[in-house]
Parts: structure tokens; C-alpha cells; sequence
């Protein structure tokens, strides 16, 4: 029986090791959404958003907004906007913090460590845009002359930059960046980026505290600790490192040391990860159909479970039945009350869910 046991809560934990889960689509929603909790200052429009944080407190919210559009870049001018796109909301939902103005060109993951300094990943760069010819692949690299973008910042409360990592506009050399997607703080001081949104790069960096590379691991692929689009970043209980690799469908779980653990499909396509103090697991997929096909039979939306048996408990379904395009929350974060946020880049959205 003890062996049994075991087995079923392997299966449970890790279905990809046997069949394919069944899609997880009409689970309880135990939460409702809260309309109008977000107040933004008069006149300012509200932008694609791919990730939120929760302060250290518990109750204050962060964001990285892409200036009221899906980047801070002016194309018609090269400019970028002289806006605010690091926001910080107290648990009524009013601005309290807002810095960044000129810095950013598309503001992609956000994390806030233990001392509530602030890490953002900025994806793209201020080139022009190049569209590559039908059936060619999308081009490995920054765009010619760039000179903002790719580059990891971190931030002190009040908005003060204290470090960047990579070099602006982008770099071939490793260590750099092409399209980071998200970054996490262990408890060390270690610091994690994942790196690829589309274009063939996909990885795996660790820099030590002060900002130097320790190590990389991952490349585009579909075998353990490979990765296709790594897009969002988390640490359980224990400090092992959830990688969302979207692309592949799967939750890839490592140590610290880029040892390949296990994986997870369970939660659907992930975008986004959010585990809290009792390894609670929270999922944003964004990009399943029906407007990708690469994942028949999912659906988009929150999905919540547990590490402790790898069971998804809850669904909170895209509001949208047939969505084109991304969609529904990419990032996605629970404070202190159990509120879940989900950050929307299609929608253009920040959305609050209570519970019931």
C-alpha cells in the first residue's frame, strides 16, 4: 500500500511523466471579480500590463504598465513617452508610488524582494520593428541601432535605480540579453532571468548578489530542461525555481544549481506563476485556444492548486468565451487576504478577484 501511495502522488504531481493530463476546465471559481478597484490619475490610460508583485507588506500591489499602450516606445517618433510605467497601488487601489519615466521600452516581469526593492524586465528595444518574410524564422538579436531595451533594472522603493544587468539595447555575449521575461530574488541575494520571447534564445541565467553571471542553462527545445518561451519565474517553500516554459506547456521545476527536478502540465499553458507561504500555486495562462491551436482542449484563465499533491482545485475561466489574440491574465499575484491579481496584456487590464 505504502508503494502505491507513492505512486499515486507521483502521478498526481507529475502527469507528463505518464499521459497527458486531461484539460482542467470546469473546476469551482470560488472567486468574483472587483469592478472599478483600480484609480489611476486623471486623464492617464491604462496599458498592457504582463506582471504584478505584492509588497513585502502584504497588501500593496506593483505593476509595470506599458505606458497606457503595449510599449513606452513612441514608433512614430523613436521616443519613449515620458510616463510613469512602475506603478504602486495600496490595497484600495489608489497610487501611491510611480517612477520610471524614460527608462523602460516594454516593461515585461516585475518582482519585489525582501527589502521591497523593485526588479523589472524590459523585452524590447527602441529599433524599428522587423517583420520577418513568410515561413523565415524571427530574427535572433535587437533590431540595428538600438539603444534602450533588453536589460534587467533594479529599483529601490522610492524609485532610485541600484543596479542593471545587460547592456541596453541588447548584446550577443553571454551574460546579456535578448528579450528577458522575468526575474526573481533568491534568499542569498542570487538573482534568476529568463530569457527568450520567441526568436530561438531561451535560458536560464543566475548572477550572483552584486550582479555578476554564476552560470546559464536551458535552449530552445522540448526535452527536460529545455525551453520554449521560459516566461515567468517563482520559488516554493523550498526554494526551488518554477519556471513557466509557456511554449511547451509545462511547469519545469529546478534546483538552484539548474538541476532539472520535475515538471508539471496540470496547470495548463502558464504565463504566469505565483506560489505563496503554504506552497499554494497559482497559474495565468493567457495563449491557449482558440486562438492557439498548440493546446487543444484547454481553455485560458487562473488555475489554483496545490504543491503538496500537484491537484488543481479552482478555475477562474477567461471572461471572454472566444477571444482572439493573448488574452486573459498573464501575470498574476495573491496578497496577504487570499485577493488574486491577474495582470492583462491583450486586455489591457488589472484585474482584482475576492472570494465569494
Amino acid at each position: 500500500m505504502r508503494k502505491q501511495a507513492w505512486l499515486g502522488l507521483v502521478c498526481a504531481l507529475f502527469p507528463a511523466w505518464g499521459q497527458e493530463p486531461a484539460p482542467a476546465n470546469d473546476l469551482p471559481n470560488p472567486y468574483r471579480t472587483v469592478e472599478g478597484w483600480l484609480k489611476l490619475p486623471a486623464g492617464r490610460k491604462w496599458g498592457s500590463t504582463g506582471a504584478v508583485d505584492i509588497d513585502r507588506d502584504g497588501k500593496s500591489v506593483w505593476v509595470a504598465e506599458r505606458c497606457g499602450a503595449n510599449s513606452c516606445l513612441d514608433r512614430a517618433t523613436g521616443k519613449i513617452q515620458d510616463v510613469d510605467p512602475i506603478l504602486k497601488f495600496d490595497e484600495n487601489g489608489n497610487l501611491v508610488k510611480s517612477f520610471g519615466a524614460g527608462l523602460l521600452v516594454g516593461p515585461h516581469g516585475i518582482y519585489v524582494d525582501r527589502e521591497d526593492n523593485v526588479w523589472v524586465t524590459d523585452y524590447q528595444d527602441d529599433g524599428p520593428v522587423i517583420t520577418p518574410a513568410p515561413g523565415a524564422p524571427k530574427p535572433l538579436g535587437p533590431s540595428p541601432g538600438t539603444t534602450k531595451g533588453h536589460q534587467v533594472w533594479k529599483f529601490s522603493p522610492e524609485g532610485k535605480v541600484l543596479m542593471t544587468l545587460g547592456t541596453p539595447g541588447g548584446a550577443a555575449a553571454p551574460g546579456y540579453f535578448f528579450a528577458p521575461n522575468d526575474v526573481i530574488v533568491a534568499n542569498d541575494g542570487s538573482i534568476f532571468v529568463s530569457e527568450g520571447h520567441g526568436g530561438g534564445n531561451s535560458r536560464i541565467l543566475k548572477f550572483s548578489k552584486d550582479g555578476k553571471l554564476i552560470k546559464s542553462w536551458g535552449k530552445l527545445g522540448t526535452g527536460p530542461g529545455d525551453f520554449d518561451m521560459p516566461h515567468g519565474l517563482a520559488f516554493d517553500s523550498k526554494e526551488r525555481l518554477y519556471v513557466a516554459d509557456r511554449g511547451n506547456n509545462r511547469i519545469q521545476v529546478f534546483d538552484q544549481n539548474g538541476k532539472y527536478l520535475s515538471e508539471m502540465k496540470q496547470f495548463s499553458r502558464p504565463a504566469g506563476i505565483f506560489i505563496d507561504r503554504n506552497d499554494n500555486i497559482y497559474v495565468a495562462d493567457s495563449d491557449s485556444p482558440p486562438a492557439n491551436h498548440s493546446h487543444d482542449g484547454w481553455r485560458r484563465g487562473i488555475r489554483i492548486g496545490s504543491l503538496k499533491d500537484g491537484k488543481v482545485v479552482a478555475y477562474i475561466p477567461d471572461p471572454v468565451e472566444n477571444p482572439t489574440g493573448t488574452h486573459a491574465a498573464e501575470g498574476v499575484a495573491v496578497d496577504a487576504k487570499g485577493n488574486l491579481y491577474g495582470a492583462e496584456v491583450g486586455n489591457m487590464a488589472l484585474k482584482r478577484y475576492e472570494r465569494k
